[in-house]
């Protein structure tokens, strides 16, 4: 899969493409289906399959700290769209700039200048542009004239539920991880460099591995019993905070895992954390004694959740 990081990296090899446009936060089911129809689309022409999705996302933009909770990073994005077999990712810049374009100036512009697409896939509820003109009807009004059809996929259900971010937000905020397994074919799980953080773990006796979270907002906050993979074959068992730690006085949120049987330098590693069964909600502590005896409990309570 090739990734192309901004229009400015587009190039004339990059015209004649099946399209499909969207966040695909959390790359989900329906997200899924959409690049399987996207692929028979583009098999059938002979051209190559394109997902164009935005950094940051269009919500992160308006919204900055108010904005949902992320799912994934574009790097994870990126590599779960490689996964479902898509041909190439163009990542756009959102800025004020993009954020002008007119429904009819983002078709001219990019999907026939810079890209002179073949075909466009949309869902049932999609819409693009500052005047929030484009949808599925506009495109197929204006694709004969420049060249490419349109088509347009369905909402998936599961449960008798639409499957969507929003849903699947909730599932992993709430805690519910079958849920949100079911809506994705995969475990909730977060990636992350391990970065030097404040050594209060350790000056707890309770060391941490505090990951690097490229992300405004976190879609949940706990302590939760999680998985790690990237130290070995097997996943390694842990305990995870996720949140502000506000006992410490903390502001920005992060994913801090205590390994319940490893010892080592874990220092610029990148680790996934799959998340497995909320403990607890995060709470303030009157003391730095209360939060030990507190996390002391937490990983009591991992070892008894994974029987280790």
């Amino acid at each position: 899969m090739e990734l192309i990081r901004g229009l400015h990296n587009l190039r004339a090899r990059h015209h004649g493409n099946a399209i499909t446009i969207g966040n695909f936060d959390g790359v989900h089911l329906g997200h899924q289906a959409m690049v399987r129809a996207l692929r028979e689309e583009a098999a059938r022409l002979g051209v190559p399959s394109m997902v164009i999705c935005f950094e940051p996302q269009p919500q992160e933009f308006f919204g900055g700290d108010q904005a949902p909770g992320r799912l994934m990073t574009w790097r994870d994005k990126v590599e779960a769209l490689a996964d479902c077999g898509v041909d190439r990712v163009l990542l756009v810049r959102f800025d004020e700039r993009f954020r002008r374009y007119t429904a009819q100036g983002f078709i001219e512009e990019l999907l026939v200048a810079a890209l002179g697409c073949r075909h466009v896939l949309v869902g049932d509820d999609f819409r693009f542009g500052c005047d929030r003109r484009g949808d599925h009807a506009l495109l197929t009004e204006v694709g004969p004239l420049f060249g490419f059809t349109v088509g347009r996929l369905p909402t998936l259900a599961c449960a008798d539920e639409r499957v969507s971010s929003t849903r699947l937000r909730e599932a992993v905020a709430a805690g519910r991880f079958v849920e949100a397994e079911s809506l994705t074919g995969r475990p909730f799980a977060v990636t992350g460099h391990v970065v030097h953080g404040d050594k209060i773990g350790r000056t707890l006796g309770l060391p941490t591995a505090n990951l690097l979270m490229k992300r405004k907002v976190l879609p949940l906050r706990g302590v939760f019993a999680v998985e790690v993979l990237g130290l070995g074959g097997e996943p390694l068992p842990a305990v995870a905070n996720v949140g502000t730690r506000p006992t410490v006085g903390g502001l920005q949120a992060r994913c801090e895992v205590h390994l319940l049987n490893f010892r080592g330098d874990l220092y610029g590693r990148r680790l996934c954390v799959v998340f497995r069964h909320k403990l607890r909600e995060e709470q303030r502590f009157p003391s730095l004694d209360a939060l030990k005896a507190a996390i002391e409990a937490d990983v009591v309570a991992g070892h008894r959740y994974f029987a280790v």
